[in-house]
């Protein structure tokens, strides 16, 4: 038996009629690019334009409205506010501003303000010490900056902050990856498209690479707060930079920790994202992947059901009423055991034999742990 096929599509699809297209936003990176732009053409030449025109990593151009100014004979501030789109994103509304002036030297330097994280952690691809601006925004400004003035004749400063920064960082993982004070300035394309990758992903990648490059080689994943709670329950051993919040990139994980050296990985999920990880389906969006029911079924029989309990297993509606029928079958410890070896398997596979896995099945509270498979435990 080879197992199922494993896949990870690259972009999920919204499965639902809607009634307009979702809208891409702008990340933190164009919109400080944009401001930055703005900033230096009002202090070049004094003018104010309502809009800016700005360029993308990918090539392209996109123009963005100039919320404010604030124009001096030494510096000129302009603000630019972060539209999301119809991607949830906790800095939509973030008022992205940059205050540029002239300095001695040509070229541009960039320092980041109020409310922009400070790195504390190697492995951010950024010196400790300094602001969470990642290189690609940072060459975004550049380019932005470059079209006003002649960096290779004047040196200006930028100054990128973010008010309410901190307080947005909050709800991020800034602080357990070492960010301090604020929110980071990230983007890759320059564009957030609704329920893409690429935010997620970004942040799962940057997660790992900073735990791997602390030494830690035990990697913990978990699908969402509840599961998250649940794996550090069981690993009380382990520092919070080994936790890892996948949600439903966990094909994207395993491929950084293997890039990263990682040898050991544990998952720890509730019943549907397992299944679907157990059919070999390493993007569990819901809009791209659906639980295999039949495989419900085959666990169900594997684990001593009867004909009319596994008939109800792959009548079931949800992985959850599946989850259910076992429980009441007096089956779920086994079931849930043969599950998480399914899912051990795909992560090997995957993995090529680079990586131990173990997977913890929780209950759909996160509170108890139902089932294993694979060295949980050190």
């Amino acid at each position: 038996m080879t197992g199922p096929e494993i896949r990870e599509p690259e972009l999920p699809r919204t499965a639902r009629v809607r009634t307009r297209a979702l809208r891409t936003g702008w990340t933190t990176g164009t919109c400080s690019a944009a401001a930055a732009k703005a900033a230096s053409i009002a202090l070049a030449t004094g003018q104010t334009p309502s809009t800016v025109d700005t360029p993308l990593p990918t090539g392209n151009r996109v123009t963005l409205p100039v919320d404010s100014y604030a124009v001096t004979p030494a510096e000129a501030t302009a603000v630019v506010v972060k539209d999301a789109g119809d991607d949830p994103d906790v800095t939509h509304g973030a008022h992205l501003t940059a205050t540029v002036s002239w300095r001695g030297p040509a070229g541009i330097d960039i320092a980041g303000g109020v409310g922009v994280g400070v790195v504390t952690k190697p492995g951010l691809g950024l010196p400790v010490g300094e602001p969470a601006i990642n290189g690609t925004p940072r060459a975004q400004i550049t380019a932005a900056v470059g079209e006003v003035v002649d960096l290779g004749q004047r040196g200006v400063r930028v100054v990128i902050s973010v008010p309410e920064g901190e307080r947005m960082a909050r709800k991020t993982t800034n602080a357990r990856l070492g960010i301090l004070g604020g929110i980071s300035i990230l983007g890759t394309t320059g564009i957030v498209r609704p329920f893409s990758t690429e935010s997620w992903r970004a942040s799962v990648v940057q997660a790992i690479s900073v735990m791997a490059a602390q030494g830690e080689r035990t990697l913990v994943l978990s699908t969402g707060g509840r599961t998250e709670g649940a794996a550090m329950r069981l690993r009380p051993d382990l520092p919070p930079v080994c936790f890892v919040e996948v949600g439903d990139f966990t094909g994207a994980a395993l491929r950084q920790a293997l890039a990263d050296g990682l040898t050991e990985v544990l998952f720890v999920g509730m019943v549907g994202k397992l299944t679907k990880l157990a059919a070999g389906i390493l993007m569990t969006h819901y809009t791209k992947s659906t639980v295999d029911r039949g495989l419900l079924a085959e666990l169900t029989r594997a684990a001593g059901g009867t004909d009319d309990q596994v008939a109800a297993v792959a009548g079931a509606n949800t992985a959850r009423h599946a989850y259910e029928i076992w429980d009441r079958s007096g089956l779920l410890t086994p079931a849930g055991a043969l599950l998480c070896a399914r899912v051990k398997e795909v992560f090997e596979r995957f993995a090529e034999g680079n990586l131990t896995a173990a997977v913890v099945l929780v209950d759909p509270d996160g509170n108890d742990t139902i089932a294993t498979a694979g060295p949980v435990y050190p």
